[in-house]
This record gives structure tokens, C-alpha cells and sequence, in this order.
């Protein structure tokens, strides 16, 4: 569906080349590739055929293993360049970048930091629903209390769809935070956040995010099919970091007008009139015509936009999670559940849900009550 859209704002002459492929995900090359073979061949000419097949052109495993134990036998701590000449003395064939990524996959040899790149102010995605934009800021929101304040936003036109106060930003805010725009625009293309502990695990404090361990949030994005990105610096958030400033000049001025005292009350003033007024007030028109939003028809989001955990079930059909037994009730589907894994659901509401496969076999409350039985599709 998205490759259609895109597709067409570039037959339309609505979107280039490369902002279809940005909402793609792709680079403008591969795009190309996919016009000539979705005009040859229809949607089914975009399934790559190489996802099964093994390169021709991979190196041999054994002269691999050869070059990083020759390395680690003789050459230990030796720069890549340096250890490439001797490689080519000895009878190496293979090129130095060859070389240097197959030292640097094995983590004998060190990456080179990244160049100092010319900073330059980054072009708002074309259409909505593109690129959205989720952040928190701690303040002194009420006179003596400090809140979180989530927001989530559009790059491309700033138009702020979900906006709440919370005690304290984490997993289940940032669910909220999607929820809700799913629910009022669709699936989104892309996830802009910084690296908070809810969005990324990072392994060493201020390095790269590990993409191939996402946390409940980065699962529930994959499930969704919402690319993720994270930022490095206030200044790649430039963008949300401007708004906030604004909230924080604007918002407690007008709470305190408005003799709101709690956070029940800041959130209703948030949703009436402080949210319709900004937007009105601070929303572009996006470059170009046209919405990346697409209607969200698949199972209950309330399933995905929530924490799971695998348990094993115990020998009296109970699973226990969190100090909580939830005790499985008997079913025509199974005689009993014991030894076998299961997955815990816990809601936004803090629910909890046990399920089996794609079934839900209980629902309890946040005491761990059996609520009622009920079987319904998870995704």
C-alpha cells in the first residue's frame, strides 16, 4: 500500500524521486529499481528473490577464520593498514577494506570515530505521517509539582496529536502517546525519539543503540511496522527541543490563569484549549500534498501497544508474574497448560491478559483476579 502511494505522488508529480523513497525507507537508486520492476511485473516483481540465496560472492569461511587467526596469532594490536601489508606479503589477495571489515567484525581492530560533518538545518519530511516526533520534558508545570510532559508531533507540519502530562515519562506514556495517534490519523511511517531507556538499549553509556534488542516499545514498533530512529544530540531534535521551550514559557503562565492545581485537571486544559490553540497557532502546511498516514485495520492495538513477557506455565495451571498467580481457567481447547510458554499482556490500565499462541485464555484485573472468559485474536 505504501509503495502504491508513493508510487503514485511521483507519477502525479506530487513527491521526487527521493522523497518517495524517504517514505520508503529506501535510497532514490532503489526506488528506480522498484518502479522498472512494479511496471514489469506488478507487486509481486518487488519480492526480492535473493532473501533465500546465498551470495556467490561471499568469502570462504575458512580463509576468514584464516585471516583473524593469523592476526590474533601474530599481528595482535597491529593497525589495519599495517597488518594488510603483511597480509599482501604473505600472499593475500583480498583488498585492505575487505580486510579491515573482517578484522573489525571480529572486534580485533577498533572503527574510526566519524568525521566532523557541516552541520546543516535537516528538511521537514514532505508529507504527514512520515516522521513523528515523541519527547518528554520534566518542569514545574503547577507551582511545587513537577511533571513529564509527552508530546507527540509531526515533522512535517508541527501539528502536535497527542499531548498529556504523567508522574514520569516511560514505557507505558510513550504507548499512550502512539495510541492515540493511531487512533485519531493511522500508522505512521517512522519514530523520531532520543535514546531514553523505554525507546533503546544502549549497551555503553552515550554509544550506539542496539537495534538487534529492542525494548517493549522498539517490539511494539516492529510489530507495527514503524521504523525507528534514534537521535544523538538535543540538536537532531531541534525541532521538539524548540517546542518545549515554548510549552515551558507558555504552559505554567497559563495553568496558573487558569487555577489548575492538579494533574487531572492540567490534562483536560491541555486537551480543551491549550492543545487546539497551539497547533492553530504554530501548524505549516507540509511541502507537499498528500498524507504517509494509513488506516489502521489490523487486531486489537491494545495487544501490541503493551508490555508482553514469556512465562511457562507451573503444575497448577498457574503463571506466576510479578508477585501475582493467575490462575489459567479450564477450556475445550486444551485438557491443561502445564510446562507450556505463554505470554503475559499487561495494559496501559495495568490489566493483565495471558495468552497462547494468538488466544487470550483469562483476563484479570491489577490484582491478578480472574475477570471473565474470553477468547479473542491477539496480533
Amino acid at each position: 500500500m505504501r509503495f502504491e502511494e508513493a508510487y503514485g505522488g511521483w507519477q502525479e508529480g506530487r513527491l521526487t524521486q527521493e522523497e518517495a523513497a524517504r517514505l520508503l525507507g529506501l535510497c532514490a537508486r532503489s526506488f528506480r529499481r522498484y518502479i522498472d520492476r512494479y511496471e514489469d511485473a506488478g507487486l509481486q516483481g518487488l519480492i526480492d528473490k535473493r532473501l533465500n540465496q546465498v551470495s556467490q560472492r561471499r568469502a570462504p569461511v575458512d580463509e576468514v577464520l584464516a585471516v583473524t587467526d593469523q592476526y590474533r596469532k601474530r599481528h595482535l594490536d597491529w593497525s589495519a593498514k599495517h597488518f594488510h601489508a603483511w597480509y599482501r606479503k604473505d600472499g593475500g589477495a583480498r583488498s585492505y577494506t575487505w580486510v579491515k571489515k573482517v578484522l573489525q567484525a571480529a572486534r580485533l581492530v577498533p572503527k574510526a570515530p566519524k568525521r566532523g560533518a557541516h552541520r546543516k538545518r535537516r528538511e521537514r519530511a514532505p508529507w504527514p505521517g512520515m516522521m513523528l516526533h515523541q519527547d518528554g520534558s520534566r518542569h514545574e508545570w503547577v507551582s511545587g509539582q513537577q511533571w513529564d510532559l509527552i508530546v507527540t508531533m509531526d515533522d512535517a507540519t508541527n501539528e502536535h496529536y497527542s499531548m498529556f502530562f504523567v508522574a514520569e515519562e516511560g514505557t507505558q506514556s510513550s504507548f499512550r502517546g502512539v495510541g492515540e495517534v493511531i487512533d485519531k490519523r493511522g500508522l505512521f511511517s517512522s519514530f523520531y525519539s532520543d535514546r531514553g531507556s523505554h525507546y533503546w538499549h544502549t549497551p555503553e553509556a552515550g554509544g550506539k543503540v542496539d537495534k538487534s534488542n529492542p525494548t517493549q516499545f522498539g517490539r511494539a514498533m516492529r510489530q507495527l511496522g514503524i521504523e525507528m530512529i534514534a537521535a544523538y544530540s538535543p540538536q537532531a531534535r531541534g525541532r521538539s527541543e524548540r517546542a518545549f521551550r515554548t510549552h515551558q514559557d507558555r504552559l505554567p503562565k497559563e495553568l496558573a490563569l487558569a487555577g489548575v492545581t492538579d494533574m487531572e485537571a492540567a490534562n483536560r486544559y491541555l486537551a480543551a484549549v491549550y492543545l487546539p490553540a497551539f497547533n492553530q497557532e504554530f501548524m505549516r502546511p507540509p511541502m507537499e500534498e498528500g498524507s504517509a498516514f494509513v488506516a489502521w485495520v489490523g487486531a486489537d492495538l491494545d495487544d501490541i501497544l503493551c508490555e508482553q513477557f514469556e512465562r511457562t506455565v507451573g503444575n497448577d495451571n498457574c503463571v506466576h508474574f510479578e508477585g501475582r498467580v493467575l490462575q489459567i481457567p479450564a477450556d475445550r481447547h486444551r485438557c491443561h497448560y502445564v510446562k507450556v510458554k505463554v505470554r503475559v499482556h499487561r495494559y496501559m490500565d495495568q490489566r493483565l491478559a495471558v495468552f497462547h499462541g494468538p488466544r487470550q485464555l483469562a483476563l484479570y484485573d491489577v490484582q491478578g483476579v480472574w475477570q471473565k472468559p474470553g477468547l479473542k485474536a491477539a496480533a
